[in-house]
């Protein structure tokens, strides 16, 4: 699972539906939900 940070909870989590998206300039992001509070969190790069 990939982990981010949730500005939220104020704590690293574990996303909850991880989708590989791109940003606006071109660089590779991850894009996830927060599975205790349900906020959209992001990891800016490539998903290993």
């Amino acid at each position: 699972m990939v982990e981010a940070y949730c500005v939220k909870c104020k704590a690293k989590r574990e996303m909850k539906n991880p989708q590989a998206v791109t940003l606006k300039n071109g660089k590779p992001a991850t894009k996830g939900i927060c599975p205790v509070c349900g906020t959209a969190i992001m990891r800016i790069g490539a998903a290993k």
